[in-house]
């Protein structure tokens, strides 16, 4: 069992803009990165906290490990302060404050992000594709893949369906015929194609993210021609991928781990 050496990095002066870079203390560096990304509808009620269990067992495997904390939607000091563009802004600082750290390998950094996070991750993987000038656009540190764990990948489909009584409105500051560049570079579905591999685990008892998120959004994927996988989680619901004991964490971590080479 590896012995775990956590670094806090701020990448901002707000209270959640924070990182904790985990690495195996006697590893041979430069290690793959694994980027964590923590759902919760974007709202400020959830934290980074949830993924600490899970960063200690991808360590245990012997890469480095991000957990990312960022501003969410609410209006506490803290944690709040989120939405568009500023959640987007922050995840990529976040991701970006790696660059030039020799200890991490660079070219194998994979994002894996659960619900909200989901949708995040994806983004993240999607910045070389932004264009000129908007938020996130040029990336210092680019994704060489993602993990969706249970993701909101079609933000103008939940927006419709009133996900969460609204929490995209929220995030993203109105309708899509409102806000309509908000959803076309934040949602994933509308930045295909990402151009590197990715894969979409969705359980079918999930009752916090549809189903049909991840079946349409790899669908769509795979047309664009892009690299991407759908695992479909008999029987899972929401939120056993931040169980570790889980076989439904173990899927995870066995795709992670092998989109890292």
């Amino acid at each position: 069992m590896w012995r775990v050496h956590t670094t806090r990095i701020p990448y901002g002066d707000h209270p959640s803009q924070w990182i904790d870079l985990s690495t195996p203390e006697s590893a041979t560096a430069p290690l793959p990165v694994v980027i964590f990304i923590h759902g919760g509808y974007w709202r400020q009620l959830h934290g980074a906290d949830q993924g600490e269990p899970l960063i200690k067992d991808l360590v245990a495997n012997g890469v480095a490990a991000v957990n990312v904390e960022y501003r969410r939607v609410g209006k506490s000091p803290v944690s709040g302060g989120g939405g568009w563009p500023a959640t987007f802004l922050d995840i990529a600082a976040a991701i970006d404050s790696l660059a030039g750290r020799d200890e991490l390998d660079l070219g194998r950094v994979v994002a894996v992000g659960h619900s909200a996070g989901g949708q995040l991750a994806v983004w993240a993987a999607a910045r070389p594709g932004l264009p000129a000038g908007a938020p996130g656009a040029d990336p210092l540190v680019r994704l060489s893949g993602y993990v969706s764990l249970g993701g909101v990948l079609d933000l103008i489909t939940g927006a419709r369906d009133r996900l969460d009584n609204g929490a995209i409105q929220s995030f993203l500051g109105g309708e899509p015929n409102k806000q309509p560049e908000a959803y076309e570079l934040g949602s994933p579905i509308n930045r295909l194609p990402i151009g590197v591999p990715g894969v979409c685990l969705h359980g079918t008892k999930d009752d916090r993210v549809p189903y049909e998120q991840t079946q349409t959004f790899v669908a769509a994927a795979t047309r664009a021609g892009d690299e991407c996988r759908s695992f479909t989680l008999t029987g899972a619901g929401h939120f056993e991928y931040l169980d570790v004991t889980s076989s439904v964490w173990a899927a995870t971590r066995s795709v992670t781990l092998s989109l890292l080479g």
